[in-house]
């Protein structure tokens, strides 16, 4: 087996069991902001899958995102019981709001895509991985040049995340 088979084994089997390991990461992860820039992706199987290169001007970021339904705020005005729900399903996926807080948070950045690397009982952890649209290095690449290109992807439903595919 491959180097990177073994490590998106490893990880695999580390969600799976819920080793200490993981419990401690995601704790770790739970009391940073919900986006923090890191140095190099978690599962570097799983980001070298999606297009990632470890050169300047690529950047990862951890996002958190909290689980769950929408929560809509109680209106008054004499609403009709059937019309008072309070919980409704978001209209995209967990992920892809990760992409947007990403996009929002570097906004010199493009996103190229995005993963899934653990969750919580309440939150779930992506990693977003974004291309700096000045780096030279980026810029020399041809398969970053044409994701540079097309800003706003993460808005426009054009990533792995996307709702509409």
């Amino acid at each position: 087996m491959s180097m990177y088979k073994e490590m998106g084994k490893t990880i695999r089997e580390e969600y799976k069991k819920r080793t200490d390991i993981y419990k401690d990461k995601t704790v770790k992860w739970a009391s940073e902001p919900s986006v923090v820039r890191i140095d190099k992706p978690t599962n570097l199987q799983r980001a070298r899958e999606l297009g990632y290169k470890d050169i300047i001007g690529v950047v990862v970021a951890r996002v958190r995102v909290v689980k769950g339904k929408r929560k809509r705020p109680s209106v008054g005005g004499g609403r009709k019981p059937s019309k008072s729900g309070r919980f409704y399903s978001r209209g995209k996926s967990l992920q892809a709001i990760a992409e947007e807080r990403a996009a929002r948070r570097f906004i010199n950045c493009e996103v190229l895509n995005s993963y899934f690397v653990g969750d919580t009982g309440a939150t779930a952890f992506y990693e977003v991985m974004l291309l700096d649209r000045s780096s030279p290095s980026v810029l020399a690449r041809k398969d970053y040049v044409g994701v540079i290109n097309r800003r706003g992807r993460a808005f426009r439903s054009l990533t792995k995340a996307s709702p509409r595919r």
